[in-house]
């Protein structure tokens, strides 16, 4: 996966320092080296902008997941039975993480750690989006002959609230596709696929 990640950011980067130098020409000003575009607001953005909602699914996911069930899929919990895990405070373990052992404050934080990793992840995402959107915005405003804005001031305009929930509105699309097709389709050796012969209604994985 990261390995991925950093080949399909590779080829981001390339194909959009060679868009990005096109507008350039286009307008009668000057190119950037591919150096000078990883520090452009074209670039930042653009990555930021994705990453943003990639983490606001992924916790949004996990946080729900908590609470909601839907049957026959097997990304939700049994609809009856025993707790996914049991309490933390009433183990024993000498090999449970140490956070787990020290208990307290520590042990409330570590208990809700992954949604709070990605929630922090899309927090940062959002407001790196919003920096860098504000720079790539207001170098077009000077170039038309118009005047700087902030970050704050780039928050409030429609452009920004497209570029996120033309985002955010197709990754939800995405994650619930896949809880209700993962009801009545299979992968073969996927876990996060049912067994092939699995009942339609049968809800999470043993």
């Amino acid at each position: 996966m990261f390995g991925l990640f950093a080949l399909f950011l590779l080829g981001m980067s390339l194909a959009g320092q060679r868009e990005y130098n096109e507008e350039q020409t286009e307008h009668g000003e000057e190119t950037v080296s591919y150096v000078g575009y990883l520090q452009t607001g074209h670039f930042v953005e653009a990555v930021f902008e994705n990453w943003e909602s990639e983490f606001l699914q992924m916790g949004g996911f996990v946080l729900l997941t908590v609470f909601l069930f839907q049957k026959g899929s097997p990304e939700s919990k049994k609809l009856e039975g025993e707790a996914v895990d049991e309490d933390p405070r009433d183990s024993d373990g000498e090999d449970a993480p140490w956070l787990v052992r020290t208990g307290g404050v520590k042990l409330w934080l570590y208990e809700r750690s992954l949604t709070i990793a990605l929630f922090t992840l899309f927090f940062v995402s959002f407001a790196l989006h919003a920096a860098a959107g504000a720079r790539e915005y207001s170098a077009e405003q000077v170039a038309h002959g118009g005047s700087e804005i902030g970050m704050l001031a780039y928050i409030a305009t429609s452009r920004f609230w497209f570029e996120s929930l033309q985002n955010w509105q197709s990754e939800f699309l995405a994650v619930g596709a896949l809880v209700v097709l993962s009801v009545y389709l299979r992968q073969r050796g996927s876990p996060e696929s049912k067994p092939v012969a699995a009942a339609h209604a049968e809800t999470g994985t043993e």
